[in-house]
């Protein structure tokens, strides 16, 4: 893995001046095969999308704030959802389409015309690199809404594209999954894989897992397209295990680090403390994740978080786990736990997935805690308790506040579920007194440089406001 990401920085260094005449001038450089540029426009592409996900940089994703497993202590606009004096939504949309979209785009314009690959081969490359194009379109349209789509590859020839329905991008998305899955078979996968270094069957139940996901998160707004979906997805087979899980590892030296270590060591600064809405629901359920969730600085035992949206003191207050702060630590895009929570609630619901929803719910938790350091003893002990028991009366905030907890390194992922389920129930921010956002806004860019279309989507989805509620988040 240390290999990948080095070679991924070094080709980065080289690359990143050429224009897109520059890398079709490569091809034609006989000792440097046109899979040299797609594999490392596809491993750059996928560590970025993995570092933008996991960030805490106030600059680039506040998804630790939102969904308000973190808190600050000195500068407060963001935990205030004051999104635009950094213009957060402009940098999150920047990184997603010009850092991940784009160069899988331009790789897989390189992997088209590699004549030293079979035909299996290019075919299981390409369904990687759908992988991850779906997985950034998702995140888009979890972040906005309507996002400009199917004009918004060719910035050559079209500089104000139109935006698509969001919930039209979906069932495109899903199709596109179904069909990368049939390609993962049968032939090599890219020689620096970040994610699984080779191993095509797990991009098999990755492209799975991550139908599941979509499938699940329209249960509300298109029951029966998700319930089809889902239960192909689990038919084709999804994660079976943590170690399954999709990842993208990082080096302990920097600049190759997690973005964790970036913002919470190496800056030395004290910025963060554990919010007081994930400590509080922790210490009230005895949550034995705390330990690895949070730092024991008050002493042990003692975990208290700051108010959420205040100015809070950095020495007393909470702060980040150890394991939190290890440069090497995996990003992460997809897990085993997160699979079987999105099982939990399509068993729920009567989709044929092949268990109870109580077996999935316990299996998610129990999972959780064993990853964190937990035993099956702790986990049998938490899942005992009746706040905690899974109960089909009130699936809907079992689920919810079990999945939030478990998501709490998978920051935007908790976000959502927050949205689709209600719960837990988030605080206000303390100074602004605002709710969560349920949507970023449109990047100030579009709203100044491609304004019609702009105009048309903000009264597509009923107004461009932070209020404004997805399609697929219907209660």
């Amino acid at each position: 893995m240390k290999k990948i990401i080095l070679t991924f920085f070094v080709l980065a260094t080289l690359l990143s001046c050429h224009t897109d005449q520059d890398y079709e001038n490569l091809n034609i450089d006989p000792k440097s095969p046109t899979v040299v540029p797609a594999n490392f426009l596809f491993t750059g592409a996928t560590v970025r999308l993995a570092r933008q996900m996991a960030s805490p940089n106030v600059n680039l994703n506040i998804s630790r704030f939102i969904s308000q497993y973190l808190t600050a202590t000195t500068y407060l606009d963001e935990p205030n959802y004051n999104l635009n004096i950094r213009n957060i939504p402009q940098n999150h949309w920047s990184v997603l389409y010009r850092n991940v979209i784009f160069d899988l785009r331009d790789a897989k314009r390189f992997l088209e015309d590699d004549t030293t690959i079979s035909e299996a081969t290019r075919a299981t490359r390409m369904a990687q690199i759908e992988v991850i194009e779906v997985y950034a379109w998702q995140i888009l349209v979890d972040t906005f809404g309507d996002v400009p789509y199917s004009e918004a590859l060719n910035p050559e020839g079209n500089t104000l594209p139109v935006y698509d329905d969001a919930a039209t991008i979906y069932q495109d998305l899903i199709t596109r999954l179904g069909n990368a899955a049939g390609n993962l078979e049968g032939g090599q996968g890219f020689p620096a894989d970040p994610v699984y270094g080779g191993n095509i069957s797990n991009w098999y139940k990755f492209a799975n897992s991550l139908q599941l996901r979509l499938a699940m998160r329209i249960a509300d707004s298109n029951p029966g397209l998700s319930q089809s979906t889902a239960e192909a997805a689990v038919a084709r087979g999804v994660f079976d295990s943590n170690e399954e899980s999709a990842r993208v590892a990082f080096d302990e030296n920097p600049p190759y680090t997690n973005p964790l270590w970036n913002d919470l060591v190496q800056s030395g600064r004290s910025d963060y403390v554990a919010a007081n809405t994930v400590v509080d629901y922790m210490n009230d359920l005895n949550d034995p994740r705390r330990d690895t969730y949070f730092d024991e600085n008050l002493g042990e035992g003692v975990y208290r978080g700051g108010v959420y949206g205040a100015s809070n003191d950095f020495g007393s207050h909470t702060h980040v786990g150890e394991r939190f702060l290890d440069p090497t630590l995996p990003a992460i895009l997809q897990d085993y736990v997160e699979v079987q929570f999105h099982l939990a609630e399509a068993a729920q619901r009567g989709y044929s997935v092949g268990g109870t929803a109580e077996e999935f719910y316990n299996e998610a938790i129990t999972a959780s805690i064993l990853f964190y350091g937990g035993t099956e003893a702790e986990a049998d002990a938490y899942l005992s308790q009746s706040d905690v028991r899974y109960s089909a009366a009130n699936w809907r905030e079992r689920i919810g506040t079990q999945f939030w907890l478990a998501m709490y390194d998978n920051p935007f992922e908790g976000w959502a579920v927050w949205r689709k389920f209600d719960a837990p129930q988030l605080n206000v921010a303390s100074q602004s007194q605002l709710p969560v956002p349920l949507r970023y806004t449109y990047p100030i860019n579009e709203q100044n440089l491609n304004e019609a279309n702009y105009n048309a989507a903000a009264s597509a989805i009923g107004g461009d406001e932070q209020q404004t509620a997805l399609f697929w988040d219907v209660n």
